[in-house]
Order: C-alpha cells, then sequence, then structure tokens
C-alpha cells in the first residue's frame, strides 16, 4: 500500500534564480552580520567602563587594520540592511509589489547604500576631514 504523494514545497531548484532572491539573502546575512557587530559594541562599551587598560586594548584591536576592515564591513552591512529595510517597509505598506518596481526598488536601494557606505567610510575613516 503505497501512500499519496506528497506536494513539495518551492525550494531554490524549482525557482529561477533572480536578483531580487540574491538581495533578499544579503538582507538576511546582513542583519546576522551586524548582530556580530553588535556583540563587538558590548565588548568595547565593557572595555570602557572596566577601565583604562581595557579601553586602551580595545581601541587598538578596532585601530589596527584588521579591526578597521571589520568595521568598514560593519558599516557597509548597516547601509545596505537600513535602506533594503525601508524598501520591507513600503512592501509592507503594499507598494512596490509589482515585479517591476521591485527589481527597479532593489536596484535603487543597492545605489543609495553603497553612496551611504562611501559617504559614511570617507568621514569616519579619513582623519583629515574630521580635523578643523
Amino acid at each position: 500500500m503505497s501512500t499519496p504523494a506528497r506536494p513539495l514545497s518551492p525550494h531554490l531548484s524549482i525557482y529561477r534564480f533572480m536578483h531580487t532572491m540574491a538581495l533578499s539573502i544579503l538582507h538576511r546575512i546582513t542583519g546576522v552580520w551586524m548582530a556580530f557587530g553588535c556583540i563587538a559594541l558590548v565588548a568595547w562599551l565593557c572595555s570602557a567602563a572596566a577601565g583604562e587598560g581595557a579601553y586602551a586594548r580595545a581601541t587598538a584591536v578596532l585601530g589596527s587594520a584588521p579591526g578597521r576592515i571589520l568595521l568598514l564591513l560593519w558599516l557597509a552591512a548597516f547601509c545596505y540592511h537600513f535602506v533594503n529595510g525601508l524598501r520591507h517597509l513600503a512592501w509592507d505598506a503594499l507598494l512596490g509589489l509589482e515585479k517591476r518596481t521591485a527589481r527597479i526598488s532593489g536596484r535603487v536601494a543597492l545605489a543609495v547604500a553603497l553612496t551611504a557606505f562611501l559617504a559614511l567610510a570617507y568621514l569616519l575613516f579619513c582623519p583629515w576631514v574630521a580635523a578643523p
């Protein structure tokens, strides 16, 4: 006695890969990456509360080349996740759900996130900009 075939749920092998899928996956990845950034932020704040020695060590780690790269990656993740989150809020308001509009808003979100990242990275990581 055989059991009837159960319907299969849609999965990646059924759908044609589109850039909107990549943007959705990237949104999730940046959210996870920012969670690790929050852990680093808490560690930095705890070092500030622990005293001058601990704060100096934490600042040295974050100021090193690998630390700066991690900070840049967290900044990039924040910019993309924030802009794409606004896009998702528009979808929640039933705006821009059509295929064409979703593709265009994805490109716009990438462009705005990249522009915001470059501007913030320039302001935060170029010391001569902030000098009076």
